[in-house]
């Protein structure tokens, strides 16, 4: 009777543990995200390509400036204000979606500003949240802690990351040829590890 009951109780878990590993229903996907030299938006193109969803690109009432120490300057001081600048980009029926990909790059080794006020005016709770990053070499800094800060109430999945451009150095558009091959290669090998793609797709 004892061991009905554990191979009941492991199978159970078994089927739970299948039905979280699902791919998502790809209506109900959400990928946005947040990209000044488009390295960003390489890499939600090719989750979008993977696991459906809708794409959408967070864009601000007031665009930062094009010059790159004009920007540094300015999140700099967002930073250090908690200023949260205000979006253009409105999402309507933020409550249809389950699975919401967040994609930004690091700036100053943090969340970007325009990524935290999405997390800020939108409510994700019981959502399941999924990030993935773009930056020049030197890692994620704060931003998948800020995410988690942000999301209390969501399910924070392991986020994904890669270096893109360097846009101090002038590096700026690089996922083409050599290194998109690379981007997709690893995005589907952590898609799969994270239970959000099939095996062998």
């Amino acid at each position: 009777m004892i061991l009905l009951l554990g191979f009941a109780a492991c199978y159970a878990q078994t089927i739970r543990q299948n039905e979280a590993a699902k791919p998502p229903d790809k209506d109900k996907v959400l990928i946005v995200y947040l990209s000044r030299t488009r390295n960003t938006e390489a890499v939600a193109n090719m989750i979008q390509k993977e696991v459906g969803g809708d794409l959408v690109a967070l864009e601000l009432e007031r665009p930062y400036p094009k010059e790159y120490r004009a920007i540094v300057e300015q999140v700099a001081k967002e930073n250090e204000s908690g200023y949260l600048p205000p979006l253009k980009t409105k999402i309507e029926n933020i409550g249809k979606y389950d699975t919401i990909f967040l994609g930004f790059p690091t700036w100053g080794m943090q969340l970007p500003p325009p990524m935290k006020s999405f997390l800020r005016q939108y409510d994700l709770s019981g959502k399941t949240i999924i990030p993935f990053n773009t930056n020049a070499g030197y890692g994620v800094g704060s931003s998948l802690q800020t995410v988690k800060e942000l999301c209390p109430n969501s399910t924070v999945l392991e986020g994904f990351e890669i270096k893109g451009g360097i846009e101090r150095d002038g590096v700026l558009f690089v996922m083409e040829g050599e290194k998109a091959r690379e981007a997709r290669t690893k995005a589907k090998e952590w898609l799969q590890k994270i239970g959000l793609l099939k095996q062998g797709k």
